[in-house]
């Protein structure tokens, strides 16, 4: 039975909270990516699209809080329904609500296009799924990445389409990337070759410089991933600064695929400013390092 709401942070505080937006950014620049797999270009009138898909993010980080409620009243008490400041009742209906508006809002400006209204309602799909079964699941590591690549699948199919060989290509590498950020922090050492696999999926975004990527992109990944992966090698190793600085890099993987595809500098840089942007969230906010990576 819910709690009674106990008076403490004001309740935009504790929304914000429950939304964890350090990683917003991201899934901006994945739209933006999308787009532009899709060979279309990202303007204002694709605003809608944006708002769209923070609704469904929002929406997922909302659900995993209210479906991980058993877990955190035993593990962290601090998260805001074990500590009374909001009802478990409240979260699932925000968290659906924001889920079905994002659906409504794709429907409302695709006209007759069927596909990104199926991508939307598969989407949903997933993030109800991956939220429900995450502690158990042992493909929940895949789940969340699909996630993620059907975000790609999505804005390209709202300019073109999803079934197509660049966009597939992008989607492989966001893939990799995520599976091998999430199981690299599993592994218990990485001065072990066989412990190594993670990081070689974590690397596979580098085909993209054969592929015609910036040069200052590629070496800013590089750089950015070589520095998060020194936080594992360090003793005691420091997990969640791993993760957080990580999931930061979606977005310079992003602006790596922009730059393989389009010659638009000014989206590659949209991209990169995404990066920036999480880096100044995640500084700004303990947010993300309160809730793990459960909802990127």
């Amino acid at each position: 039975m819910d709690r009674p709401r106990q008076r403490g942070r004001p309740r935009w505080r504790v929304y914000l909270a429950l939304a964890r937006v350090s990683n917003l950014p991201t899934v901006w620049t994945n739209c933006i990516a999308g787009v532009t797999l899709g060979h279309g270009t990202y303007g204002g009138d694709l605003t809608w699209l944006l708002i769209a898909l923070s609704l469904m993010y929002t929406s997922a980080a909302f659900l995993n809080d209210a479906f991980d409620q058993d877990f955190d009243r035993r593990l962290r008490p601090e998260r805001p329904i074990p500590a009374g400041e909001i009802t478990a009742a409240a979260v699932y209906r925000a968290g659906y609500g924001m889920l079905a508006g994002g659906i409504l809002l794709i429907g409302l400006n695709t006209d007759w296009n069927a596909e990104p209204r199926v991508w939307s309602v598969l989407l949903a799909g997933l993030i109800i799924y991956y939220d429900y079964r995450h502690k158990s699941d042992p493909l929940g590591p895949f789940v969340m990445a699909l996630c993620r690549v059907i975000v790609y699948f999505l804005s390209a199919s709202v300019v073109g389409t999803a079934i197509d060989v660049q966009v597939l290509i992008g989607a492989a590498t966001l893939a990799a990337y995520l599976v091998g950020m999430t199981y690299v922090t599993k592994q218990e050492n990485l001065n072990e070759i066989q412990n190594l696999w993670p990081v070689a999926l974590i690397a596979l975004p580098l085909i993209h410089f054969f592929r015609g990527a910036n040069l200052i992109v590629t070496i800013l990944f590089v750089g950015w991933v070589i520095y998060a992966l020194s936080f594992l090698i360090e003793t005691p190793r420091r997990i969640s600064n791993a993760l957080v600085n990580l999931t930061a890099g979606i977005s310079i993987v992003d602006a790596m695929i922009i730059s393989t595809v389009s010659g638009q500098t000014t989206l590659m840089f949209y991209a990169v400013g995404g990066f920036v942007a999480t880096r100044l969230f995640q500084r700004l906010s303990p947010l993300l390092r309160e809730g793990g990576v459960d909802a990127t």
